[in-house]
């Protein structure tokens, strides 16, 4: 318990991807790119959905939250990751790794649920259109977002509670360039396993059972759009669901890779590399997805770029 508590002053060195020092410095620069993409994509969609109201439906309601979600995600790690890229100081201290751990369970297990709620927003609204605006009120909805961010809290707080309770021994040398909960867990000096079938039970509940809601959903929606008859109809209502869906592929397609192979099977830079994608590169994504997708919110972030131009050609002529 000593060394323990000795590991524990001191913080924990984050190896990342430092047998690849080339590597590292295009990794600085790509992470940045992709940084800024996500906060000027995911930012301008909370405003466009906020400013127009034409987009203050429930589907908008939740995409502004997954936006909100991608960022908070992104900036709990890129920040950290840029600093031990940049230079030879891979440590973190232990709050920070703390901090970093849970929030990052935290918001990963929300992306779970709320996708999930997306998608009963979909199915409520492509097979029962007559009573949307009734069934996905405000109310339910501030109830649902509640419901996820609760869910997701406690379920971080029991797992990454059980991780760092496990006695490490003097170890702090993390093979990963974040403080994820597998790479904490493999460091531990004891037998792990009643942790490791606890993350497996919680792991079925916020990422598999969210995961099989969503097919159910997507299979009332495909036999509803099939009924329609018109095919504008047809293409309206896939066009509805086809932003989500692709997130929801891209999102769960690399964290099942990932998590869900027999044996664990993927080597360890290549569970970094995968980490790297489903953590930065596809909240980047998630703004291009909805909005080369989306007329409504195409028109809304054509007027937000309108005003901000009046607003700035305003200011100059006051000035001169």
């Amino acid at each position: 318990m000593g060394q323990n508590n000795h590991t524990s002053l001191h913080g924990f060195i984050l190896l990342g991807f430092s047998d690849h020092p080339k590597l590292e410095m295009v990794l600085s620069g790509v992470v940045t790119l992709f940084y800024f993409i996500t906060w000027v994509g995911n930012t301008a969609i909370i405003l466009a959905s906020l400013l127009d109201s034409h987009l203050h439906t429930p589907m908008y309601f939740f995409l502004r939250n997954l936006s909100f979600l991608d960022l908070c995600f992104t900036t709990s790690i890129i920040p950290q990751m840029l600093v031990n890229l940049w230079g030879p100081d891979k440590t973190i201290s232990y709050v920070g790794c703390v901090t970093q751990l849970y929030v990052y369970m935290w918001l990963g297990s929300t992306e779970c649920l709320l996708l999930a709620v997306m998608s009963y927003d979909r199915f409520t609204a492509i097979c029962k259109p007559l009573h949307y605006l009734v069934i996905m009120n405000p109310h339910l909805c501030l109830k649902m977002i509640i419901t996820v961010w609760s869910i997701s809290l406690a379920n971080s707080v029991i797992l990454c509670t059980l991780t760092l309770n496990l006695p490490r021994c003097g170890n702090n040398l993390l093979d990963h360039f974040l403080c994820e909960l597998p790479a904490m867990v493999k460091i531990a000096c004891i037998d792990t396993t009643t942790v490791e079938m606890s993350v497996f039970a919680l792991g079925i509940v916020i990422v598999l059972t969210p995961l099989g809601l969503i097919l159910i959903s997507y299979g009332y929606i495909a036999k509803a759009v099939l009924r329609i008859k018109s095919k504008e109809g047809q293409q309206k209502a896939i066009n509805t669901c086809g932003s989500h869906l692709t997130v929801v592929s891209i999102f769960y397609g690399t964290i099942i890779y990932m998590y869900l192979q027999p044996g664990n099977s993927a080597s360890k830079d290549q569970g970094k590399f995968l980490t790297l994608f489903y953590t930065i590169i596809t909240p980047s994504l998630n703004p291009l997805v909805y909005t080369l997708r989306n007329k409504d919110m195409k028109n809304a972030l054509r007027k937000l770029v309108t005003v901000d131009r009046e607003s700035t050609k305003s200011k100059r002529d006051q000035k001169s």
